[in-house]
């Protein structure tokens, strides 16, 4: 799975793999282990490791070997420390398409994978065309709470994906009917990928 994740401008690249319980998580090059471990619906605690694939020699923690992740210090540094346990909270933005991720009490604006607009029930933002609602991130469908034809509100939950061991509910955005569905419980979806379409 990888995304691009955009904070205070500057565009980071994610990649993440599944390493039996836990994940493999390379950022800009950097590449660390992490497991996971759900607190509630938004919160995670993680156990980050710096796994060096080239030199597995060199001294874990040392900041001359830990590039700047993010230009002014910012608590995603923190993240990159060895053996270091960081509660992260991630929850909708201010703005559409916007994440605000918490580190301990500091919060972080991100945008990810923010070249399509997205509203912050995962829909594309298409103006008062049809709404149609695609996976944030790449995860595992696994509930589907509307079928075609059925009238929905807005803010009613329609789609559940799993993503990194946290439930993304995707929402209407406004009122109207479910005209498609794509989505199934137990499908497999990577980021952008339509789940449901709401005229």
């Amino acid at each position: 799975m990888r995304y691009d994740v955009d904070i205070g401008g500057v565009t980071r690249h994610v990649t993440v793999v599944r390493t039996g319980d836990g994940f493999a998580v390379t950022l800009d090059g950097q590449t660390f282990q992490i497991d996971a471990a759900r607190i509630d619906g938004h919160t995670l605690s993680l156990l980050v490791d710096s796994v060096w694939p080239d030199d597995r020699s060199q001294p874990a923690g040392d900041p001359s070997l830990t590039p700047g992740l993010i230009p002014s210090q910012t608590p995603i540094q923190a993240v990159a420390s060895a053996k270091s346990v960081h509660d992260v909270t991630v929850a909708p933005g201010p703005a559409a398409g916007t994440l605000t991720v918490r580190i301990g009490t500091t919060p972080i604006a991100a945008i990810v994978d923010g070249r399509r607009r997205r509203t912050r029930g995962g829909a594309i933002d298409s103006g008062s065309g049809p709404q149609r609602l695609v996976a944030p991130m790449p995860g595992k469908v696994i509930r589907v709470l509307a079928a075609r034809g059925d009238a929905v509100k807005a803010r009613q939950p329609i789609v559940v994906v799993e993503a990194m061991k946290m439930e993304n509910e995707l929402r209407a955005d406004r009122d109207g009917t479910v005209a498609e569905v794509h989505a199934r419980e137990g499908l497999l979806v990577e980021a952008g990928a339509l789940l449901v379409v709401i005229q």
